[in-house]
């Protein structure tokens, strides 16, 4: 097939510009497909679920150092976490509250 290199070039928007309406919606109703692509590496088994139980699936055991409270520190009475005194906001009679929760 011989090309005309002296013709003007039409883009796409040219052409969607000359189209009607009817022939818009035809061509939009041709494109589409009612089947769904599904990729095959999108199956449940590969969805973590919160709170699962993962550690068969590592075969490694995880330690964790537990340091108890310390005596300049504090534990919130709204949020439950310990804070240093410094981040203290409200003392009353006990019920100690930190700063973020204030």
């Amino acid at each position: 097939m011989a090309t005309d290199y002296d013709a003007p070039r039409r883009s796409e928007a040219d052409d969607l510009a000359e189209d009607s309406l009817e022939e818009l919606k035809a061509r939009r109703n041709e494109n589409q497909s009612g089947v769904v692509d599904v990729d095959e590496t999108d199956t449940a088994e590969s969805f973590e679920l919160p709170g699962a139980d993962l550690s068969a699936l590592s075969g490694e055991d995880l330690t964790v150092r537990v340091v108890p409270k310390q005596a300049d520190e504090f534990t919130c009475s709204k949020c439950f976490l310990v804070h240093h005194r410094s981040r203290l906001a409200e003392d009353n009679s006990g019920v100690f509250v930190c700063r973020d929760c204030a």
